[in-house]
């Protein structure tokens, strides 16, 4: 059962190793600098909650460009990028969505792909088992909340990290310029994510993905999934676009006192 999930953005700058390489944060002016600062701290905070909730099993999930599931232990890279960064044991195999989202993890001490199945009451005594998820970004809606729903069901205590951007289009057009059909479907989705409502993620339109430049459609979608009947609160943590893209971090808590309806 879902008891806390995040969402977060997963630009290769969000990892302070990136800011030497090739996409290096002194490409860009100082004022998106420091907006990328909130959306790290966000991030931080949001996945720290996810630790707070004692899962048995943390879940990452990301689009890709193919669907596949890796073990928490499974490296992930930089090097598309020009920077020498890898996490992760074995030969790189991530995509950058779970690449970044296995980075956040480390950050709080997850130790990992563990033996065996998960272990009712993990927490601190128990770290939480880790797996990787990645979903074809044109996974259709209703395939991407079946998967959710499904993986739900895997251990007693399931936190989920969903990562994911929102509209890049501003990047490939006029940056600064107004897009309103890019800033309504992010308004859209930051509302939904605050109010932790997966019927408003669950109709997002895949056909907008290439339309306004979505990578995290289908990763909400596999949230939404997985939180269906759940009593859940949101927090919109951070809701910026620097450098032309959005990138939204939110966290959502299972309601005290509220059974879980699953």
């Amino acid at each position: 059962m879902l008891v806390a999930a995040a969402v977060c953005p997963h630009p290769p700058l969000l990892i302070p190793a990136a800011a030497g390489g090739a996409c290096g944060r002194n490409q860009f002016r100082a004022d998106d600098d420091a907006i990328l600062e909130r959306v790290r701290a966000a991030c931080h905070a949001a996945v720290a909650d996810l630790f707070q909730a004692q899962p048995d099993l943390i879940l990452v999930v990301g689009g890709a460009d193919t669907a596949a599931g890796y073990e928490g232990s499974a490296a992930g890279s930089l090097r598309a990028f020009g920077i020498p960064f890898v996490i992760g044991a074995g030969p790189p195999v991530l995509p950058l969505s779970l690449t970044v989202g296995a980075w956040l993890l480390s950050c709080h001490g997850a130790a990992g792909a563990r033996a065996g199945p998960a272990v009712p009451g993990g927490g601190p005594e128990t770290d939480p088992q880790v797996q990787l998820r990645a979903v074809a970004r044109d996974t259709p809606a209703a395939d991407c909340l079946r998967l959710g729903a499904r993986l739900a069901r895997q251990a007693p205590g399931v936190a989920m990290l969903a990562m994911g951007d929102g509209s890049a289009r501003k990047a490939s057009g006029i940056p600064g310029a107004a897009d309103h059909a890019a800033d309504n479907y992010d308004a859209e989705v930051a509302a939904a994510l605050a109010a932790a409502d997966p019927g408003m993620l669950a109709m997002l339109d895949p056909a907008l993905d290439d339309q306004l430049a979505i990578a995290g459609r289908a990763a909400w979608q596999v949230l939404a999934g997985a939180a269906g009947g759940c009593e859940l609160r949101g927090r919109l943590r951070c809701a910026v676009a620097p450098y032309g893209v959005s990138y939204l971090v939110a966290s959502w808590e299972r309601v005290p006192g509220r059974p879980l309806t699953h």
